[in-house]
């Protein structure tokens, strides 16, 4: 049992600003006789390896290692797995939902946090842990027995569990899950639409339902489970471009290219995921589409430069070398050593017949490396 009053907290922020107010707060609310604090979940992790807690008050966004990942790492160790967790986030609240569901968060507040409802909240999720509710012990005997090689034990619990709620999608996944792993996967997948049917913010059965998709090669399906599941998640893009690539590969373009454009268009700031999603199109020679992606990829990122070296490139592919030009001339001017870039100018100016731009691009290159062998190659042409 937890005592409001004599509890143990620890507190995970990486603003010092927050902790101080979180500590002023809980101390005018008379809750907790002990407060720990850390500045992100690794050292959160550190603090739990030599304290014992009754209550966790995390932050979602924080450097090093945020909440989520903090939760994760919690969840896998039996030492500290159900120790009652409240997230506290200033994001956007479909992805804290699908956090929430992922890694069982008790409870997750917004900010700017006000005393009525950390109160509130804190009151009822220690209300729970002492008084859980009969569908949570059956789940937690559930537990015990998958973690004891009882798949058939759990899944009776599970199903108790679901007797007393039937309407509840985690209940639901977690059922189907068992199924699944007693290689009934009909029914698994039967409970994972349930799941998803109770519960449309359900992005995790989604998941698992797309993965099956993708085990009966059903890639149309998958598709559009993650056409849904990155309309409402941001957390998904990863395992989205693995299946897009699986699309282009198995001839479903159509489709790779609804989910890449969906993928991108809310993947703007993500430079690396956009650079490998450009990639995967390069690789499998889908020049015509590529082209629209990395046009609006320079657009929203002007500064970079690996990306507009790239864009030149696929432009020379698709037989556009005035376009190819523009963009190698703006690398050209912010990177004056870059030797492949001058190349690739030199070989447009000269095939254009453009000869003096081309032997001074030469030149260029020949100061830098007087033994460059394509440089000299090209300047017994000119």
């Amino acid at each position: 049992m937890i005592d409001l009053k004599t509890m143990t907290i620890l507190v995970v922020d990486d603003m010092k600003s927050m902790r101080l107010t979180l500590r002023k707060m809980l101390r005018n609310l008379e809750i907790g006789k002990e407060l720990l604090f850390a500045d992100n979940g690794k050292s959160g992790l550190n603090v739990l390896k030599k304290s014992s807690c009754d209550l966790l008050i995390v932050d979602w966004n924080m450097p090093e290692m945020n909440g989520s990942q903090m939760l994760a790492h919690m969840r896998k160790d039996n030492n500290i797995r159900d120790i009652p967790v409240i997230m506290v986030t200033a994001e956007n609240e479909r992805d804290i939902v699908a956090e929430a569901a992922e890694h069982e968060v008790e409870g997750y507040l917004l900010k700017p946090l006000t005393l009525a409802s950390l109160d509130t909240k804190i009151k009822s999720v220690v209300e729970a842990v002492n008084h859980p509710e009969p569908a949570k012990l059956h789940m937690l005997e559930a537990r015990t027995y998958e973690e004891t090689g009882n798949i058939e034990g759990a899944i009776d619990e599970v199903r108790k569990a679901l007797a007393l709620k039937p309407n509840a999608s985690r209940i639901l996944r977690k059922l189907g899950l068992l199924y699944l792993e007693a290689q009934k996967v009909e029914i698994g997948e039967k409970c994972l639409q349930k799941a998803v049917a109770v519960n449309p913010q359900d992005t995790i059965s989604r998941g698992h339902l797309a993965q099956l998709c993708i085990n009966k090669r059903a890639f149309k399906q998958a598709a559009q489970l993650y056409m849904e599941i990155l309309s409402l998640s941001t957390r998904y893009f990863d395992s989205g471009v693995h299946l897009g690539e699986t699309l282009l590969i198995n001839g479903f373009k159509n489709e790779a290219r609804t989910l890449f454009s969906r993928i991108m268009s809310k993947s703007r700031s993500n430079r690396v995921l956009q650079e490998r999603i450009i990639d995967i199109f390069l690789e499998n020679q889908e020049y015509g589409f590529v082209t629209e992606m990395v046009a609006q990829a320079v657009k929203d990122n002007p500064g970079n430069l690996d990306l507009l070296y790239k864009a030149g490139t696929i432009y020379l592919e698709i037989g556009d070398q005035e376009k190819a030009l523009e963009c190698f001339v703006t690398v050209d001017d912010n990177r004056r050593g870059d030797i492949k870039t001058k190349l690739h100018l030199a070989r447009i100016h000269f095939n254009n017949n453009r000869i003096l731009q081309a032997d001074d691009y030469l030149n260029r290159i020949l100061r830098i490396d007087p033994t460059n062998k394509d440089a000299l190659k090209l300047r017994q042409r000119v």
